[in-house]
């Protein structure tokens, strides 16, 4: 879960894009400036791990073994999940630095309001 303050935005679309673009952004620039997305009710399923508050989301990140990379996304789909609530599900590649072949990743995001 990542908490978003309600500012009256009913385009569930263009907050999701607008928000996927900000996450990616702060996590190919610097992860540890992702911890203000989380909070600490906020979950993290990485590879079947459950990592919950923000401080343990972000060691988990920067605990990653690469250094930098680029996060190029192909889809951004979302819907309402109720009370505000926004699912958003992306998909694109990730590239390391060093590495020539792109993976490919997927993630989703439950939006909250604050």
């Amino acid at each position: 879960m990542i908490f978003i303050p309600n500012k009256g935005i009913s385009n569930n679309k263009k907050l999701a894009k607008a928000f996927v673009e900000h996450y990616y952004t702060k996590f190919d620039a610097n992860w540890r400036g992702l911890a203000n997305l989380y909070q600490e009710g906020s979950m993290l399923t990485f590879e079947g791990q459950k990592i919950q508050c923000s401080q343990n989301i972000v060691a988990k990140l920067t605990s990653l073994p690469f250094q930098q990379c680029q996060h190029n996304t192909s889809t951004v789909d979302c819907q309402p999940s109720g009370a505000g609530d926004i699912l958003v599900f992306v998909s694109g590649t990730l590239q390391l630095a060093g590495e020539h072949h792109a993976l490919k990743f997927s993630q989703m995001f439950h939006l909250m309001p604050a």
